[in-house]
């Protein structure tokens, strides 16, 4: 197997700028298990998403988006702050941002993915094992 680039590790740290939620139309991914998650945490009794937050993709689900681009779970604070209003129960997609393999492909990657985030190349760094920890998860349920 190749060695991998980032085998000394990468930086990042979440500023909660809110850049990685909005954009140009994609999918946020979500399980059935994480859309029960989402749902008890929003104290949803009957265990399903308020009306507009999902839309089934195939035989997938995604998060929907609000016209300007904004995941629907983004919101902004009073002071301007941009914040995941679902954070403790977001899907695996948001909790393994910016680990992902299109990001993980080379150094360009990379730095053009870091142009969007103020995140990445910042704050904590992340040895190899952690970030393929991160890259490989299937699931972030398994961990409770």
């Amino acid at each position: 197997m190749a060695e991998k680039w980032y085998k000394g590790g990468l930086r990042f740290t979440c500023t909660q700028c809110g850049n990685c939620c909005t954009g140009p139309p994609g999918y946020v991914w979500v399980t059935r298990e994480e859309i029960g998650k989402i749902a008890e945490f929003l104290e949803r009794k009957d265990g399903s998403l308020p009306e507009g937050t999902l839309r089934r993709v195939g035989f997938r689900y995604s998060l929907t988006e609000r016209s300007n681009g904004d995941c629907v779970f983004l919101m902004t604070t009073p002071e301007g702050k941009k914040i995941c209003s679902i954070y403790p129960v977001r899907p695996l997609q948001c909790r393994t941002w910016p680990f992902w393999n299109q990001n993980l492909r080379s150094p360009r990657d990379w730095a053009e993915a870091a142009e969007r985030c103020e995140g990445m190349n910042n704050g904590e760094t992340h040895n190899f094992v952690a970030i393929e920890k991160v890259r490989l998860k299937k699931s972030w349920i398994e961990d409770e």
